[in-house]
């Protein structure tokens, strides 16, 4: 699975980092992302994908994007 976040959506409430600070991190800048060593990444682990997905419905802002 690959995630991202849609910028023009989030909110930078930062559920995405509570729930998985594996592979989301808030920046200096309050802005949320994926971690670099995750961008792009085809993520594997079952606990990180289940992790990514928990994180994705709890999102109010439906910003976090997942393919594969």
């Amino acid at each position: 699975m690959k995630v991202s976040i849609d910028k023009t959506k989030c909110i930078m409430c930062g559920s995405c980092v509570a729930i998985c600070p594996e592979v989301f991190e808030m920046k200096d800048d309050g802005s949320v992302d994926v971690k670099d060593q995750y961008k792009g990444v085809d993520i594997q682990d079952p606990i990180l994908v289940e992790k990514i997905k928990q994180a994705q419905l709890a999102c109010p802002a439906t910003a976090i994007v997942t393919e594969g």
